[in-house]
């Protein structure tokens, strides 16, 4: 049996439970309640040293970082087969996961944060605040953080997950017009799993259309993916109703300021001449 430490809420941990729904795998959930700091927990430390989510532990070795563990759930139940066989077809999955890991995924927490997070964060005591910034080990990170606490969307790490959005959807659209239905052609992979998660926050925090409106065959995508049973399974049933409603009730707030960066962006990019060789 797989254990698998998560946070219902998690785009990493929903993008584990959708490739482990996929392959129709049993599997063990231990909650790790990220807003009580149970990820820094010595227990779980010595699971994952970074103190993040998700962890997996099968045939009693642990398994860290969420596109990892998907591959490696691809190598261990082949089926259905995530991973191309073909190693151009491959090479082009892993370029998707590299624009989650290095771009959607900070982005997706910056976009989150400004939306809801802040807001609870304003709440606590002072104390609680100095915990939660000194519990951060990543002094990189632990920047973000307090950028976007006091700045909101004004803060640059806004900007930048704006702008990573932006360029991630151009290339959905291109990939995707008359080469669908997925990423990589006629099959479903761990490029289309990868992005599901990170897609879904925008659309649930009421935000998706902002980058989407003019992308149609992103909009076909968007819907084929919500009827997927693994992503039913794997990401909306684990969602408690007040997360739901709580993306939706402050992800509006920051519409307005998230179009004047899109704008903003994309003028940017018009603007953009190559230089020649």
């Amino acid at each position: 049996m797989i254990k698998f430490y998560q946070f219902g809420n998690s785009v990493c941990c929903q993008k584990a439970r959708i490739t482990m729904s996929e392959k129709g795998l049993q599997w063990e959930p231990i909650e790790v309640n990220l807003f009580r700091n149970e990820q820094y927990a010595p227990d779980y430390l010595k699971i994952n040293p970074k103190g993040v989510v998700p962890a997996m532990i099968h045939d009693g070795r642990a398994i860290i970082e969420s596109t990892l563990i998907c591959e490696y759930l691809d190598d261990v139940y082949p089926n259905p087969l995530l991973i191309p066989k073909d190693p151009y077809l491959r090479s082009q999955m892993r370029l998707w996961s590299k624009l989650v890991d290095e771009g959607l995924h900070e982005g997706i927490s910056e976009i989150s944060f400004s939306a809801m997070f802040r807001e609870r964060l304003r709440n606590s005591t002072p104390e609680e605040r100095e915990v939660r910034f000194r519990n951060i080990g990543d002094p990189r990170r632990r920047d973000r953080f307090k950028s976007t606490y006091e700045l909101g969307t004004q803060s640059p790490f806004v900007l930048y997950a704006v702008a990573n959005y932006y360029k991630a959807f151009k290339a959905m659209e291109k990939a995707l017009d008359g080469h669908g239905p997925w990423l990589l052609g006629d099959s479903l992979s761990l490029a289309d799993i990868n992005m599901m998660p990170y897609v879904a926050r925008l659309h649930y925090l009421g935000l998706l259309d902002v980058w989407t409106a003019d992308r149609p065959a992103v909009q076909t995508w968007w819907r084929r993916t919500q009827a997927l049973p693994s992503f039913i399974a794997g990401l909306v049933t684990p969602m408690k109703p007040q997360e739901v409603e709580e993306m939706a009730k402050h992800g509006p707030g920051i519409r307005g300021e998230l179009q004047e960066l899109v704008a903003q962006v994309a003028a940017a990019q018009a603007q953009f001449q190559p230089v020649a060789a």
